[in-house]
């Protein structure tokens, strides 16, 4: 019989744990369940006294000189003493392993365990602690470059909306305001003085679902998949907007918003053109990622993506966090 190809697979938890166990010398007693499906895969492996996190990356997701830059970037805030998930080597010193999966090869990395668990509403101090922990890496990432993708609003805000509108009628309310609001985004931006714009190497994925906090309320960020080249606030811009999004109740989205950006100033100050341009990045970001679930359509985003969907995220979720903190109706 004929083996049908195959686009994408789920490997057994059981055997990662085995391939773990043995190329990083762990006790024979290792447990390894799966963590999450996702844009890639994630399973929890735990020895008699430590917990780590695989992750095995989707095919031809990212390439090896992509990985090893992320590896380098993490190395570089341990380093610094910023508390984050870093890479671990193998007993023959290396980051990477290749698993032939059905579909091809896939690269995994195995990574220290963020202690912790993930909060979606917490308290304003809580907030107060993440901004001077995003600080902290902003000091340490200014002027870094990356090997990885420089975050143009080309990618950003023109890139995205090309996958976006494969999945929406052209003629549809929603794609004629994206357009126009991209217009007025990318108006906004060529407007804005770049030399008080920071750049550096940027997470560009720092919100709750990427961050582990103790009951002493000892925060891990983790998750450097997106990492890449870009202005500094992107960061800042994108925890924004997601907390916005978490918080329903505005008055204490505002008083975390304060929290969060007087524990970023405390540590690094913020400019008068950085600040401005919060609502205009946090909006292109929204651009951005809804470009991503377009482009990971077939091995990850179909569970939920539709054309109902993507309606319901333009018009609950982007136009009015742009209209509440951008500009009125682009239309009109």
């Amino acid at each position: 019989m004929e083996i049908f190809p195959v686009i994408s697979s789920i490997l057994s938890a059981d055997h990662i744990g085995l391939l773990v166990a043995n190329k990083y010398g762990l006790a024979d007693d290792v447990s390894c369940t799966l963590l999450k499906t996702g844009i890639n895969h994630s399973y929890l492996v735990e020895d008699i006294t430590s917990k780590f996190v695989f992750r095995l990356y989707s095919l031809n997701w990212r390439s090896d000189l992509e990985i090893n830059e992320e590896i380098r970037l993490l190395n570089v805030l341990k380093e610094k003493g910023i508390s984050v998930s870093f890479p671990l080597k193998d007993v023959d010193d290396n980051y990477i392993q290749y698993l032939e999966a059905p579909e091809g090869m896939r690269q995994g990395v195995l990574f220290s365990f963020a202690e912790g668990n993930k909060q979606l509403n917490f308290s304003a101090d809580l907030h107060l602690k993440v901004g001077e922990e995003m600080a902290r890496i902003h000091q340490a990432t200014f002027n870094l470059k990356l090997e990885r993708v420089t975050y143009t609003p080309k990618i950003v805000l023109e890139d995205s909306l090309l996958k976006l509108q494969k999945f929406l009628a052209a003629d549809s309310d929603e794609i004629a305001w994206m357009v126009a609001a991209q217009q007025y985004l990318l108006n906004e931006i060529n407007k804005a003085d770049l030399t008080q714009l920071r750049s550096g190497s940027v997470h560009l994925d720092i919100w709750f679902d990427n961050m582990n906090i103790t009951n002493d309320g000892q925060i891990t960020i983790f998750d450097f998949d997106f990492c890449g080249n870009g202005w500094l606030c992107y960061d800042i811009a994108y925890y924004i907007l997601q907390l916005h999004s978490t918080e329903k109740d505005i008055s204490q989205s505002d008083l975390k918003v304060e929290y969060f950006l007087r524990g970023y100033e405390s540590v690094t100050k913020i400019t008068d053109e950085e600040r401005r341009m919060l609502p205009i990045i946090g909006v292109s970001l929204y651009f951005f990622y809804l470009g991503v679930q377009c482009q990971r359509y077939d091995n990850w985003s179909n569970v939920f993506l539709s054309e109902t969907y993507l309606k319901r995220f333009i018009n609950v979720m982007v136009r009015k966090f742009f209209e509440e903190n951008v500009s009125t109706d682009v239309l009109n």
